[in-house]
């Protein structure tokens, strides 16, 4: 039973990501930044960077809007006080908010 839930949920997971596949760099970068606000309001970290991650295309797409929406510096304080010392959350808050530059 729990494996076909856990089907489920990935599929309901893959439908999201379908139709942010037809949204516009504009109406993606929007949907980013109403995140943003949210996350100024109260939404967990990990969602903003997952939900971001989904509806830009992936963790590169998504550090690209949110390094616009948000200040390197505001980035960097969100990883070192969101992610204590739990390195699953930092690595996913690094590579989100603060991706490597190449």
């Amino acid at each position: 039973m729990l494996e076909k839930l856990s089907g489920i949920q990935g599929k309901l997971n893959n439908l999201g990501d379908e139709v942010y596949q037809t949204w516009s760099y504009e109406q993606r970068h929007e949907e980013i930044g109403k995140l943003v606000q949210g996350y100024r309001n109260g939404l967990p970290v990990q969602i903003l960077c997952q939900l971001s991650a989904s509806i830009a295309g992936g963790t590169v797409e998504a550090a690209e809007h949110l390094g616009i929406l948000i200040s390197r510096r505001e980035r960097k304080a969100i990883v070192n006080r969101e992610a204590g010392s739990d390195k699953a959350l930092r690595a996913l808050l690094e590579a989100t908010l603060l991706p490597v530059r190449q």
